[in-house]
């Protein structure tokens, strides 16, 4: 993997899990939304991902932990095809 793909991967990341939390809850009672992703290795490559929600005082009975899951899942999805994309173009 080249550096220029690894930024690419991480980038693709943080915006599924973003795009995912912007979709359930409204971004105006979104206090604070960080999204961490970073890699180890090339061949091969190990990604965390990390999420933190913290939401309005208004929405004090919304699941924010099931929240920062499933954006994470969503993170790992456009993580897998990415890379698939790419396994799939380094065989051709």
């Amino acid at each position: 993997m080249t550096f220029e793909q690894v930024e690419t991967l991480c980038a693709i990341a943080e915006k599924a899990a973003r795009n995912y939390v912007l979709s359930k809850v409204p971004s105006r009672k979104v206090s604070v939304l960080n999204i961490a992703v970073d890699t180890e290795g090339l061949k091969p490559v190990t990604v965390n991902v990390e999420v933190e929600i913290i939401l309005s005082p208004l929405m004090k009975n919304y699941d924010v932990k099931q929240l920062a899951e499933e954006a994470t899942k969503q993170a790992f999805k456009a993580v897998e095809a990415y890379l698939r994309e790419l396994t799939c173009k380094s065989t051709t």
